[in-house]
């Protein structure tokens, strides 16, 4: 298969879908490590393993369970990405930002993006939720960016614009949801990286250095998608370790998935609310 994916080959994966479903979902969200609890609350489901999608990426890590749930949530039609697949696992960039293309095929008009972070500044600790105001992108910097070969039209432009990645009228509910139920939210500037090696401490130092707040190895390529094709973001990092800048403590994929179980509930209700609230 060509590293760069095909608009017939996004189409092919849109038509399975909706043969498997009769729901026209309008919300997409792609749910991180440890975040996977959020799908088991969609109401009359129909659910897809990524498996039996033609061309769809299949995710290899533990705590991403690898299916598309399909049905209501809070009065709203969404398609949930249980597991997401990333950079590190040996697709290219274009194949893991595939599911985006879909949903902006199927019709979605705003996308929900959560992961497993890192915390960089040394005021999070492990368990906050941080709102992504921005992104810092260092795999696109250095060659991997998945608007990379040619474009497809009939998706976005060729040089999609970045400024408002992620979109400040859905910020605002999110900042409104999380104060009305006494969730601390922070707020800052999340870093991708390509991993699957956790950061060491220069790298660290470094990163803080440029202004990230949090580090993780995803989302960033999704978002970049999603905008290229005008989709509407909203991102949530759940804050699972705190990156020591000194090295004096190592990070572990357990601990990640651990936190998840903490943080989970907090984003699911920030993302309730906010789904109420459009």
């Amino acid at each position: 298969m060509s590293i760069f994916v095909t608009l017939e080959q996004i189409d092919e994966a849109a038509d399975a879908i909706r043969k498997r479903t009769s729901y026209r979902p309008r919300v997409g969200l792609i749910l991180g490590s440890g975040l996977n609890g959020l799908a088991d609350s969609v109401q009359k489901a129909d659910i897809v393993p990524y498996g039996e999608l033609p061309h769809w990426p299949v995710s290899t890590v533990q705590g991403h369970a690898g299916r598309l749930v399909i049905g209501e949530l809070e009065g709203q039609t969404a398609l949930v990405m249980q597991g997401r697949i990333h950079f590190y696992e040996g697709y290219s960039m274009s194949q893991i930002t595939l599911p985006v293309r879909v949903m902006l095929r199927l019709g979605l008009e705003i996308m929900f993006v959560t992961n497993a972070a890192g915390g960089v500044n040394p005021d999070f600790s492990p368990g906050d939720v941080m709102l992504i105001t921005d992104n810092l992108n260092l795999i696109a910097m250095m060659g991997g960016n998945p608007l990379m070969g040619p474009n497809i039209d009939e998706l976005g432009p060729r040089f999609p614009d970045m400024s408002q990645a992620y979109d400040r009228k859905l910020m605002d509910l999110a900042r409104q949801v999380a104060s009305n139920e006494n969730i601390p939210l922070r707020e800052g500037v999340y870093c991708a990286l390509s991993g699957p090696s956790f950061e060491g401490p220069a790298d660290l130092r470094f990163l803080r250095g440029i202004g990230a707040d949090a580090v993780g190895m995803s989302t960033v390529p999704e978002v970049i998608v999603a905008r290229h094709g005008g989709m509407r973001v909203l991102g949530l990092s759940g804050i699972s370790n705190k990156a020591y800048l000194d090295g004096s403590a190592a990070t572990t994929h357990e601990e990640v998935i651990e936190a998840g179980k903490v943080i989970t509930p907090k984003i699911e209700k920030i993302i309730r609310g906010v789904l109420r609230s459009l």
